[in-house]
């Protein structure tokens, strides 16, 4: 998934993600599984992938989990399991990244976009109702950069309405809202372990969650060619799996993650601090919800200024998503225009990723900061007007 980055010309200082410090606080583990595989040459739906599978349900709080090979993948086999297709609609955010959209796409439906919220940049509930027809079938809540949507509102309308929630929890893996993990309160759910996510393979891969054995049964045949046993197949299904060696790799990274993510909410907290009446627009997580901080998104006027500054002094930066869904060419035919989705507009000329890893450790988010403040002085008219004020503070 590209993060639109901005990189100086050398090494930066603080990159926005450092893949590389994190494998060598467990290199000697992941070698040691990966070796196990190569050993065995058990390539394909091995052992690991099961062990995996039940170890991911588990965390999950829930029943089944089915490894396919992208998050992508996730949510259009989570559809088509569901029977969910050509002549049906789907309600999901206009400012998601596209696959969300894809998904639906590919399995036959059509997206219906919808703006979002202003302070978590999730699904806007108040107008969810809005945009069901006869032919709505599903809704997709985004977890977007880590945060939680709200869920327990969704799932009252989707009772109401007789509709299936499928979550696209691909940023947000151990957030929790209300206490309960992400990915436990609807039908089913979708994770993606792209490399740069909170739980990252060494390659791509992705998860489907259900309390649903049918359905998990049913995407266990959907990504393996419609097959239930070897050669015997009841329909047209798909070549979407999750390999072994990414299996055995995020089983090593799976132990570490909620002492990642610990340290994902400390760097937020610290962001919090320093950035504090600066003139940015901070991230803040909403009542009931624990965020995983996948990505720490501010909001500024001139930001690619300030994201050229901000390279200059060594540090890189993102843009998460710099055209929002129903803007972008591959879905002109969705009849929309600029202005449909004020929020999602706003936020995608303004919205700026910083650096956001668990293994920062404060000197480099203390440059990230200084860079910013000087930025700021230097530049009042960058200051955002309006920012939603966070409801609670972040605690950890």
């Amino acid at each position: 998934m590209s993060t639109n980055m901005v990189t100086p010309l050398n090494q930066p200082l603080v990159p926005l993600v450092d893949l590389a410090a994190q494998y060598r606080t467990i290199a000697p583990e992941v070698e040691q599984a990966a070796a196990k595989v190569l050993r065995e040459a058990d390539f394909i739906l091995g052992s690991e992938v099961k062990r995996f599978e039940q170890e991911f349900a588990e965390f999950c709080e829930s029943r089944y989990a089915v490894g396919v090979d992208s998050g992508t993948s996730a949510i259009e086999l989570a559809l088509r399991a569901y029977e969910i297709g050509a002549g049906h609609e789907v309600i999901t955010a206009a400012n998601s990244f596209i696959a969300t959209s894809l998904a639906v796409s590919h399995a036959g439906a059509t997206p219906v976009l919808i703006d979002v919220d202003p302070r978590t940049y999730t699904i806007d509930v108040a107008v969810i109702e809005q945009a069901i027809t006869p032919r709505t079938k599903a809704i997709i809540p985004v977890h977007l950069y880590g945060h939680p949507a709200y869920m327990d509102r969704i799932q009252e309308i989707a009772e109401r309405h007789r509709l299936v929630v499928i979550e696209d929890a691909c940023q947000a893996h151990g957030a929790r809202y209300r206490g309960r993990r992400v990915g436990s309160w609807s039908h089913a759910s979708a994770f993606s372990f792209y490399p740069g996510k909170n739980l990252g393979a060494y390659g791509d891969g992705g998860m489907v969650v259900t309390n649903d054995q049918r359905i998990a049964q049913r995407v266990e045949m959907l990504r393996n060619y419609g097959q239930q046993e070897k050669y015997h197949h009841l329909f047209r299904g798909y070549n979407r799996r999750l390999d072994t060696l990414q299996a055995a790799v995020l089983r090593v990274k799976l132990r570490y993650l909620e002492r990642w993510n610990e340290a994902r909410r400390r760097n937020a907290a610290l962001y919090h601090k320093l950035l504090k009446g600066s003139g940015v627009g901070l991230p803040s997580e909403a009542a009931d919800a624990r965020s995983a901080w996948h990505l720490y998104v501010i909001r500024v006027g001139h930001r690619d200024a300030l994201r050229e500054h901000l390279a200059s002094r060594g540090i890189s930066t993102g843009v998460h998503y710099p055209i929002p869904i129903h803007l972008q060419p591959a879905y002109q035919d969705l009849g929309h225009k600029a202005g449909d989705f004020p929020i999602s507009e706003s936020s995608a000329r303004s919205i700026l990723s910083l650096p956001m890893y668990a293994e920062l450790v404060r000197r480099q988010i203390e440059l990230v900061a200084e860079a910013i403040r000087e930025f700021m002085s230097a530049r009042p008219d960058a200051k955002v007007a309006g920012v939603p004020v966070a409801r609670q503070s972040i605690a950890i």
